[in-house]
């Protein structure tokens, strides 16, 4: 197999995908995620850091690329004398297996497509599904996604999951500080978040969060509360709105707190790096919507009571159950003649009535 003429052939896929979706993101947004894909380009560690002047030259060339692709189509790729359309993973893996190679490819944030080929370090079997531990990444595009699910299965990128996992502690939201320094001592007895502090034990630090990572996918293969064609649907119908915010976290939050879920996983261990980490790095809405879970654990940090902790899963699980079976009423109501921007309008004041939209 023509290793190096799969790889440019995925490469070729993932910048036509960043030419197309790049208008995706806020300015910021952009940067941060083209910094990261020069990092990988240059194999530069999570906290290192070439100069501006380089960077900015690399970008320009970059976006110079993408002007020239945008209008072009996804390519097949090569694996031996046959070729493959480049989203059946299926069959793209089924040929890979021998070569040692795994192949990524769907819809990710507002169905962005996004590609990408890994070296395999290992397989193993969790809850009955296959989890995929993959190292060095042969071809990416901007999305540092550091697991996913696909076809039924996990797949952990560990390149991409420690260079997340790094941006997460450096750039972590001031509300999730405290939780942050108090999974840093019980996981390796830091008393600060300072970068020269923390390099030394990024290794152990993912032997926590890749739990994190892994048990949140098996949470997502697991739920069924919120149907999985339904959710995409609204996100289709829904982009760049508080609304696909709304279902992305509440998909998450019943992932994470459901059986399978890391919530449920690091009480079961009991985990204090775990439970953590994961509070420190839970996305702004969350703890909006499931408040008492905050509290709970702004408790335990001083006063750890397990039973506590797993009520208060219970309760945002139950919480968000109840809010997902609301807000799917409410689409299904569009689809009974009431139409899209009445649903929109009906699930963002949802919202408003919870204090979160103004």
């Amino acid at each position: 197999m023509d290793v190096e003429r799969l790889t440019n052939q995925v490469r070729r896929n993932c910048d036509i995908s960043d030419a197309r979706h790049a208008g995706l993101y806020s300015i910021c947004g952009l940067a941060l995620r083209l910094r990261d894909l020069y990092k990988w380009t240059r194999r530069l560690l999570p906290w290192q850091e070439d100069e501006a002047g380089l960077v900015l030259e690399w970008i320009g060339n970059k976006e110079d690329q993408w002007e020239s692709m945008a209008e072009e189509d996804f390519g097949p790729l090569s694996i031996g004398s046959h070729t493959f359309d480049p989203f059946d993973t299926e069959a793209v893996n089924a040929a890979l297996a021998p070569h040692g190679l795994f192949y990524g490819a769907g819809y990710a944030y507002s169905l962005k497509p996004t590609f990408f080929l890994a070296v395999v370090i290992d397989r193993e079997c969790v809850h009955g599904k296959v989890v995929w531990q993959l190292g060095r990444e042969l071809a990416r595009d901007l999305l540092t996604l550091p697991a996913f699910s696909q076809d039924d299965q996990v797949v952990l990128r560990t390149e991409a999951a420690r260079m997340f996992v790094w941006d997460q502690m450096i750039y972590v939201r001031s509300a999730g500080r405290p939780a942050l320094a108090f999974a840093l001592n019980e996981c390796c007895a830091l008393s600060d978040i300072n970068p020269d502090s923390l390099r030394p034990h990024l290794d152990t630090i993912m032997a926590v969060q890749r739990h994190a990572y892994i048990r949140h996918e098996l949470g997502e293969i697991a739920e069924e509360i919120f149907d999985r064609d339904i959710w995409r649907q609204m996100l289709s119908d829904f982009p760049h709105t508080p609304v696909e915010l709304l279902i992305r976290t509440l998909k998450d939050a019943l992932a994470d707190t459901g059986p399978d879920g890391p919530l449920r996983y690091f009480i079961e261990q009991r985990s204090r790096a775990g439970l953590g980490f994961y509070m420190a790095f839970g996305s702004g809405l969350t703890p909006l919507l499931f408040g008492p879970l905050k509290t709970a654990f702004d408790a335990f940090m001083h006063y750890p009571d397990w039973d506590a902790m797993t009520q208060a899963v219970d309760d945002a699980h139950r919480s968000a159950a109840t809010y997902t079976r609301e807000i799917i009423d409410l689409y299904a109501a569009a689809s009974q003649g009431k139409g899209l921007p009445w649903a929109q309008a009906a699930i963002e004041k949802t919202l408003q009535t919870r204090g979160i939209l103004r």
